[in-house]
Order: C-alpha cells, then structure tokens, then sequence
C-alpha cells in the first residue's frame, strides 16, 4: 500500500479517522463490527472522492481486499513500470511526433516530463482545489454557504472561502480547509 496516500472516513459529519489506508479500514470495521448502522462515508484525501470498500469478513480480509493487485502484464515493459495505453491524436500530432529522435513513446515521456516541471506548485494548487470541490459536493453541498465557499475556492479566495465554511460542523470544516490550503497562495491560506 501506498503510505503517502491518506484516506479519511466519517460518521455523518464527524470525522472517524484520518491516516493510511490500513489504519482507516480497521479503524472503520471496529465501528462497523460493533454494531453501529451510522452511515460512515470513506475520502481518498488525494482526490477528494468518496470511495467503496467491502467490510465483509475478517479485519485483515477487508485490508487484503483493499490492497492493489499485482501490475497486469502484457504490452509494455511491466518490470519497468511502463504499461501500455490508448492514446487519441489527430493525424497532423502523429506526424509530428513520428518525426521525433528516439521514438514516439521517448517524445511523449519527453513533453510529460516537461509539462510537469514547468509549474509544479500550480499543478498542486489544481488538484488542491479539485479534492476540496470533490470532498465539499458530497459532505457540504447542503449546507449553507456551499456554493460561496465553492466559488471562492476557484477564486482561489482563502478569507471568503475561511467565512463562507465558518459555521459549518467542525470536522467537516477542518478537513475542508486541510483539503483547501494547498489551492490558496500561502500568504494568505485559510486557517
């Protein structure tokens, strides 16, 4: 499993547990396996989407079900890492690219590589934003302020965003605001 990815569940708008996959799923089972039929809903924090697991079964049953597959193999070069994809391009891009040194797949890793060194802290900022918008649509979309604190989210707005989301339940609040401050310019980041 992936350590650096943390996922966050909550019970109605109280957050249960915030960490790494395997803490929150045995964490989130306890409460399940005690009886509770609260509706507890998990968070990929990277994204801001709710996610699906299945609890059935023993605590480490539910981590094993969780844990990522082995990498298929087939085209590519899987020990490497590189797995073969679909791309669509218009035949002028194609042209362009098989007259490249080295080869289509050097030249596209090539642009990739560059595009993602170009501006790596507005590249941060967007998905920032894009997992709050995420993690707001489902844990704030009716609460009051919603689409003020969503707009000022995009306007990348840190003190109308901090107002708008004032009032909310706490936990919901702060995780939205944890999720939030990477999108905000850090002299002026909401709290």
């Amino acid at each position: 499993m992936n350590d650096d990815v943390t996922y966050t569940a909550f019970v109605g708008t109280r957050c249960l547990v915030s960490g790494g996959l395997r803490e929150v799923l045995l964490r989130t089972k306890a409460l399940l396996d005690e009886g509770s039929d609260e509706v507890v809903l998990l968070f990929d924090d990277r994204t801001g989407r709710q996610v699906d697991f299945n609890f059935q079964g023993t605590p480490e049953e539910v981590v094993a079900r969780a844990t990522p597959a082995a990498p298929r193999t087939g085209p590519g070069r899987p020990k490497l890492g590189v797995v073969s994809r679909e791309v669509s391009l218009l035949p002028r891009h194609w042209a362009w690219l098989e007259q490249q040194p080295q080869g289509i797949s050097a030249a596209l890793r090539r642009l990739v590589e560059e595009a993602s060194k170009r501006d790596p802290g507005k590249e941060q900022a967007r998905l920032a934003r894009e997992a709050a918008s995420q993690f707001l649509t489902t844990m704030a979309g009716n609460l009051p302020g919603y689409e003020e604190a969503t707009r000022a989210l995009f306007a990348e707005d840190a003190g109308r965003f901090a107002e708008q989301i004032r009032a909310w339940p706490e936990d919901v609040r702060e995780h939205a605001a944890r999720l939030a401050k990477p999108s905000f310019r850090q002299d002026e980041a909401a709290p």
